[in-house]
């Protein structure tokens, strides 16, 4: 009887350790996981959420980069535009000079003659509604009594004529539009020609030959324009004195 007890009091004993041990072990384990730092866990983010953030980076980077881009452009636009010397508002407020436009006469007619004023720069610049002409003797030291032609009446203030830069102005003069053989100033031989009226300087007038026996009775003048065809109709509404 004694030994029975025995045994069964060893197999208790051998249960209840075993217990224990189990037991520490399935403990073990629930420790192990509990001591992962909560930080470290949360400063992971999920695998959408990265995609979300990257997205919204990635759009905002665009939008921005687009918005960067056209104020650059349009920035540039404008300064190009607005620093343009070859237009007609730059021109109004830059008279022509002697040093940047060169003056040539052709004959044209028997008694007509083209003025040609050619803007050799880079910008433009204004001219005189017509180039200041008058006829007279090379050969007279006293040029006070020199024939002025008539020119187009009824004009406004300046502004007057834009001159691109590469541009020629004409503008013609008929020395003698009725084809008078009578009557005509006599010794009249050179034609003196000053572009820019308005601002130039009289040692800037330009002096060209007329060559001997020419007639000239009541001259006409027309406006500086675009082509010979116009200058030849401007010429042909001249009724005021220069």
């Amino acid at each position: 009887m004694r030994t029975l007890h025995r045994s069964a009091a060893l197999a208790a004993a051998g249960t209840a350790v075993l217990a224990v041990a189990l037991t520490a072990c399935g403990s073990g384990s629930k420790d192990e996981g509990a001591a992962k730092p909560a930080a470290t866990v949360a400063a992971q983010p999920s695998k959408d959420a990265s995609a979300a953030a990257g997205s919204a980076a990635m759009t905002a980077m665009k939008s921005g980069g687009t918005t960067v881009s056209k104020s650059v452009t349009a920035k540039q636009a404008g300064t190009k535009s607005g620093g343009s010397k070859d237009t007609d508002s730059y021109a109004y407020t830059h008279p022509c000079t002697g040093g940047q436009v060169t003056v040539r006469v052709t004959r044209r007619a028997a008694t007509q003659r083209v003025i040609e004023v050619r803007n050799t720069g880079a910008s433009a610049c204004g001219l005189s509604y017509y180039p200041a002409v008058d006829l007279g003797s090379s050969a007279s030291a006293d040029q006070s009594h020199n024939i002025k032609p008539l020119v187009p009446g009824g004009l406004g203030g300046p502004p007057a004529y834009a001159l691109h830069a590469g541009r020629t102005a004409y503008a013609l003069i008929d020395l003698n539009p009725s084809g008078a053989t009578t009557g005509t100033a006599p010794g009249i031989d050179e034609m003196n020609v000053l572009a820019n009226g308005d601002h130039m300087s009289n040692a800037e007038t330009r002096n060209f030959p007329l060559g001997s026996g020419a007639k000239v009775l009541k001259p006409k003048l027309g406006l500086h324009s675009a082509t010979v065809a116009q200058a030849v109709a401007s010429m042909q509404q001249a009724d005021t004195r220069s």
